[in-house]
């Protein structure tokens, strides 16, 4: 049955004769029995473990026979007698079980609730059973069983149902006579039950009620001073709890301060009475030494001195010695600004042997953080006498150790030469003393001497993370003095030699970091050995050791992969690119085996392309990497080698935009042969992007494919060597390529021909021209017109790049005429349909074409060269002065009347004649030529005179 059900009340019974109320009660009595006396099976002597299920289930049955029996108005003595004794054999039963070993687990669980229950129906048997015939004082017994029973529910932290006894008790003493409670144990248990209800009440926080109360225990002292201690130890106790819950407020403080004055008065009216002085006194000090720390706390420095100056006069017993004196004695001096009274204080804590390490080195932390530097030399001659003393125990040594340093002592916020680098050189001379250090020697220690190497080592690791590396190095070195030079501490020793090269190696002392990596290697070689060894060579600038000691690390047993990246990290830090470089190829032979890497292949590629891209001159191992990369593309496939969406795509992308940059800038410094193999890698690249980006890249892929096989061209001049039949085979593989990408995009739907224009305005030109000359090379005639042809009708046709073309079909071992020719007319239509002709670029082109027609027809067809001729006339004729370069027309004129010579010589007068008429009328147009036009005029006279037939 649940406690709510049992504690409804039960109908009253059904009227009855005495006798069957006697037997209802006798039957009653006889389940709270039986009930009792299978509480009492469970004795301590038992062997078995308890059922734990037995306790709510008696306590359930009791509590409901309890409920039926106060149902009864009137028990004659005889039942009381017998319930008084039922009460007792319970409340023994509970107490045996409370004290039996077997019930320690059962009294730190629930079940020890389930005891609190069964005494509380013990005192409630005993108050129904009521005044008992032969039984003295029985009210008092019931509320002595009410109290302890509220004194077990508030250590169970159920406040009500303490509460609940501690009121039944005192409702039942209240009632008492004045005779009846004249004796002390009567009186004790009235001042007992308000103090217990006063703590009930400040532990629900109801603190007027427990004033209240304290107040009322003072009418019931009754002159003892045993309750006058009981009562100011309460108000001690209130004061402490005050100060314990981290209330700093001054309300806090003040409402403390009152509690312990009145526990003190109280304390000075017991010790008037003459008797139990002696513990009423050591209270009495106690409340002055919190009421001190209250004054301490609040800054009332003068009231402690008086509490202290109090405590050492007065005290007859040696209390005047106490610990906490003089630390209240230093720290008020040092709040009252008066170094001197507290230097006198601290000087005699050392020399007294009372006081506890602990204290006096919180004493002296309070010195020294009040005085600082000032008082250096006081501190110092401190811990010499703390030397003298730190033979009593090593752990006293760690301590004063670790509260000297402090926590934090490097911190990143520390200046240099703060009191943390004072405090670390204090404790490093103290724990170097060689009288300390022997207070670690054996295996005895073991625990205080790894909590002294614990102590130093992490103080030296705050000073290296703020970068005071020398003050940690000597830290580190001290801590080395507290690690034995057996087996087992190989690991630890070695461990710390290795941070002491890291401090050197910070200091750029690098000999001396050299020298603890060596030991610390002989002690545990290991990857972090090597490594350090590494960043050594680094920083003396050592290449050569550098990549030997990368070879080193790969060898180490715990090697991981990671530690060459971390090399090559470090060795761009300190621009050794060729040492970055060793360990990224070092790492690249991991993926050649098929490891499974945590970084994917690509990266790496591409992190030593970027780091050779840093310095000139590195063009050739560049192009060694790249190439590198589309090996590896080609042999695992791209999606595995890039990787997928858009990272892969961002690879690729880097891939062919570097191969491109890398291409243009080889070919701006004319160094085509590299210029050609970048361009073609680009093309490869950007051909890799375009089936995960738009088809802009189709004109990237053309443009490299086209500039490549350029560049091929124009490094026969500069290698002075001609292009080997493969390589003419590999151009006309680009060429098809580009050219089919060409026409896709001119063709396509999603750029048309204007746009291609506009976005590479010379692409076409470079195709056709790059075309040409392969196509020279095959000597395929006709398609090297066609492809002319083709680009003269197109819309990203140029008139200078036709004249380009056409001079450079003009001449050359695989010259053209026809192309050129065509070339040339083609070029010279546009520039003359232009609104501002270009005359210079014009008088170049008739040039050609005149030099043209003469190799191409010879002396066979003289009218094609005429005929140029007159076409350059009819262009000169009607332009203003000088607007036809001067020196071209005169280049015009004397070649047309110097080719009348050879007819001339051969008698054909009418060819010469026609010839030095085209040259003077080129004359009589161009100015500076009047001298050459008399001495023309002159010989075309004399000419006709003697062969008049020439007309």
């Amino acid at each position: 049955m649940r406690i709510s059900e049992m504690s409804s009340p039960s109908p009253p019974p059904p009227a009855t004769s005495k006798d069957s109320q006697s037997h209802s009660y006798s039957l009653l009595l006889s389940q709270i029995e039986s009930s009792i006396r299978q509480l009492e099976h469970l004795s301590p002597d038992a062997e078995t473990e308890i059922d734990k299920s037995l306790l709510p289930s008696i306590s359930s049955d009791l509590r409901q026979s309890l409920v039926q029996l106060s149902q009864f108005h009137s028990i004659n003595n005889g039942l009381k007698l017998h319930i008084w004794k039922l009460s007792f054999r319970l409340w023994n039963a509970c107490v045996d079980l409370s004290n039996a070993s077997s019930f320690l687990l059962l009294r730190s669980s629930h079940s020890a609730h389930h005891l609190a229950h069964l005494r509380h129906v013990s005192a409630d048997l005993l108050s129904l059973a009521g005044d008992v015939s032969g039984v003295p004082s029985p009210s008092i017994k019931s509320a002595s069983f009410y109290y302890k029973t509220g004194l077990i529910w508030h250590d169970l932290r159920n406040f009500d149902l303490a509460s609940t006894c501690f009121v039944r008790a005192t409702d039942l003493v209240s009632n008492l006579v004045p005779d009846a409670i004249s004796g002390a144990a009567e009186r004790k248990l009235l001042l007992d039950l308000n103090l217990a209800r006063s703590r009930t009440a400040w532990d629900v926080s109801d603190r007027n009620l427990a004033l209240a109360l304290l107040n009322r225990s003072k009418s019931l002292l009754f002159g003892s001073s045993e309750h006058y201690q009981a009562l100011a130890s309460q108000y001690l106790t209130f004061g402490k709890s005050l100060l314990s819950k981290n209330e700093t407020s001054s309300q806090a403080s003040s409402e403390a301060l009152k509690f312990m004055n009145e526990a003190l008065d109280l304390c000075e009216k017991g010790l008037g009475l003459g008797f139990g002085a002696v513990d009423l006194s050591e209270l009495r000090s106690k409340t002055l030494r919190f009421i001190s720390a209250i004054h301490l706390q609040k800054g009332d420095y003068e009231s402690v001195i008086k509490c202290v100056r109090v405590l050492r006069e007065s005290d007859k017993r040696g209390d005047n010695n106490h610990p906490s004196l003089p630390v209240l004695a230093v720290k008020a001096w040092l709040g009252m600004g008066r170094y001197g009274e507290a230097e006198k204080e601290l000087k005699g804590m050392v020399v007294n042997q009372d006081v506890p390490e602990g204290v006096w080195v919180s004493a002296v932390e309070a010195y020294f953080q009040a005085v600082g530097t000032a008082g250096a030399e006081t501190t110092k001659q401190v811990f010499l006498g703390l030397l003298g003393r730190c033979h009593v125990s090593a752990g006293a040594a760690v301590r004063m150790a670790h509260r000297v340093v402090g926590d934090g002592c490097g911190g990143p916020d520390r200046e240099v030469g703060t009191s943390s680098n004072v405090r670390a050189k204090v404790v490093a001379e103290l724990v170097s003393d060689e009288r300390v250090v022997a207070l670690f020697a054996g295996d005895t220690a073991a625990k205080e001497r790894m909590a002294m190497h614990a102590v130093l080592w992490n103080c030296a690791a705050d000073f290296f993370r703020s970068k005071d590396y020398g003050t940690s190095a000597e830290m580190f070195e001290k801590s080395m003095l507290y690690i034995t030079y057996d087996t087992e501490s190989k690991i630890l020793r070695a461990k710390g030699f290795r941070v002491l090269c890291l401090c050197h190696l910070g200091l750029c002392q690098l000999d001396q970091a050299e020298e603890y990596i060596n030991e610390a290697e002989k002690l545990e070689p290991n990857i972090a050995c090597a490594f350090l060894k590494f960043k050594i060579y680094l920083q003396k600038k050592d290449q050569d050791g550098a990549i030997t000691q990368i070879q080193a690390m790969t060898t180490c047993v715990d090697f991981t992969t990671d530690f060459l990246s971390l090399s090559a990290h470090e060795a761009v830090a300190c621009r050794v690119l060729p040492v970055a470089v060793a360990a990224l190829l070092s790492l690249l032979d991991f993926y050649a085996h098929g490891k499974s890497m945590p970084t994917a292949e690509v990266v790496v590629l591409r992190t030593i392309v970027t780091i050779l891209s840093q310095e000139p001159g590195n063009e050739m191992e560049v192009l060694k990497f790249v190439k590198c990369a589309h090996n590896r593309a080609t042999e695992l496939g791209p999606d595995l080698f890039f990787g997928v969406g858009e990272v892969g795509r961002r690879e690729r992308n880097w891939f062919a935009v570097t191969s491109w940059n890398f291409g243009t800038r080889t070919g701006k410094e004319n160094n085509y042969e590299l210029c050609a193999e970048f361009l073609r890698l680009a093309s490869v690249f950007y051909g890799l992007l375009v089936d995960v980006q738009v088809e802009e890249n189709n004109v990237m892929v053309c443009k490299s494919l086209v500039l490549t096989i350029s560049a091929m061209i124009a490094s026969e001049s500069q290698r002075k060597a001609t292009l080997s039949d493969s390589e003419v085979k590999q151009a006309v593989e680009l060429l098809d390529r580009a050219g089919k990408i060409l026409k896709s995009i001119s063709t396509g739907p999603r750029l048309n021909d204007d746009q291609i224009i506009t976005l590479e305005p010379d692409l076409f030109f470079i195709y056709t021209f790059s075309a040409y000359d392969i196509q020279g090379r095959l000597n395929d005639l006709a398609a090297q017109q066609l492809l002319v042809k083709s680009y003269a009708s197109s819309k990203a046709c140029n008139p200078k790049h036709l004249l380009q073309i056409g001079l450079s079909a003009s001449q050359g071992p695989r010259s053209n005429p026809e192309v050129a020719t065509f070339a040339l007319n083609e070029c010279l239509s546009a520039f003359l349909s232009s609104l501002s002709p270009d005359y210079q670029n014009i008088a170049v082109v008739l040039r050609k074409l005149i030099a043209v027609a003469c190799i191409q027809k010879g002396g066979a067809d003289d009218d094609a060269v005429y005929g140029v001729y007159k076409q350059a006339y009819q262009i000169m004729v009607g332009l203003k002065e000088g607007e036809y370069p001067t020196e071209e027309g005169k280049w015009l004129a004397m070649t047309a009347w110097n080719r009348a010579a050879i007819p001339v010589r051969l008698g054909q007068n009418e060819t010469a004649k026609k010839w030095m008429k085209v040259g003077l009328e080129f004359a009589k147009r161009i100015p500076g030529m009047e001298t050459y036009r008399a001495f023309m005029d002159d010989f075309v006279d004399g000419f006709q005179k003697k062969f008049p037939c020439a007309e």
